[in-house]
């Protein structure tokens, strides 16, 4: 939503494309109303991204590529650094490690990971998290969250492996047709050649054997084959590169791996929450 505080808030990379869009505007003899047709907008939505009411979104930095980009790349490029900077400060320095991995182990036991999540169940979590954010925020962080799902679908393919708790896939939020949304979209992500998704069982069993107590965690292999990992909690993060560390997480990960259920377990699971016949 274009708001007048936008103005004195928004990034570096937002003011520059606001500022180029402009100039080359101009330098056509357009009017606002006029770059709007062209790129399916109304002057009005023009007229907010030229003065940061309200920075152009994922969708206008693509039109205006097509538009006025004469081949240059700049909108495209500037996507990647908008993007950048809605993170939280927390975030910022995993999401290119992420985004570039050969390999991703993941293991969640509070929520949906954020790789895995539609668009409504992430507005429903942030949403209602605290302190409360205002409606603007809670868009710009989702939709940099989805912004992230160009990782399934990169050449070369990245290998994802994630472990979630059971716990996860029952804990609602939104509504239950969120819910049952959410489990749809698990169930399509799992059927993916490059994804491995289990699910670890609130019951461990006679044997007792648990080792996905220390909290959720994501374990890196970079295209060069460095490893990483990486734990967040209450707003503090840490990415961590010490070989002996990194080693220790990637055998819990290997241990939460094992204990929990098969793939095709996992799926079926999946499906029964979601409604699907199996």
């Amino acid at each position: 939503m274009a708001r007048a505080e936008n103005k004195e808030t928004a990034s570096p990379t937002a003011r520059l494309v606001a500022e180029l869009a402009r100039t080359m505007r101009v330098k056509r003899g357009w009017t606002q109303e006029r770059l709007g047709d062209g790129i399916g907008y109304s002057a009005a939505a023009v007229s907010a991204m030229e003065t940061c009411a309200q920075p152009a979104s994922d969708e206008m930095l693509m039109a205006l590529e097509r538009v006025l980009g004469d081949g240059t790349g700049f909108f495209d490029t500037a996507r990647k650094y908008i993007r950048m900077e809605k993170y939280p400060d927390e975030f910022k320095d995993y999401v290119p490690l992420e985004q570039t991995a050969a390999r991703i182990e993941l293991y969640a036991m509070d929520f949906i990971h954020g790789l895995f999540q539609t668009e409504a169940y992430a507005r429903a979590l942030i949403g209602g998290g605290y302190p409360p954010l205002s409606d603007a925020r809670v868009e710009e962080l989702v939709e940099a969250r989805m912004a992230r799902k160009a990782l399934f679908d990169r050449d070369p393919t990245a290998l994802i492996e994630l472990v979630l708790e059971e716990s996860v896939l029952t804990r609602v939020f939104g509504n239950k047709q969120i819910m049952r949304e959410q489990m749809r979209y698990l169930a399509e992500c799992a059927r993916r050649r490059n994804v491995t998704l289990q699910v670890l069982l609130s019951d461990p069993g006679s044997g007792g054997e648990y080792a996905g107590g220390h909290g959720s965690l994501n374990v890196l292999e970079s295209p060069n084959h460095q490893h990483l990992a990486y734990v967040e909690v209450q707003e503090e993060s840490w990415l961590i590169s010490d070989p002996a560390k990194v080693s220790r997480y990637a055998q819990r990960c290997a241990k939460i791996r094992a204990q929990a259920l098969g793939p095709r377990e996992s799926l079926d699971l999946i499906e029964r929450l979601a409604g699907v016949e199996v």
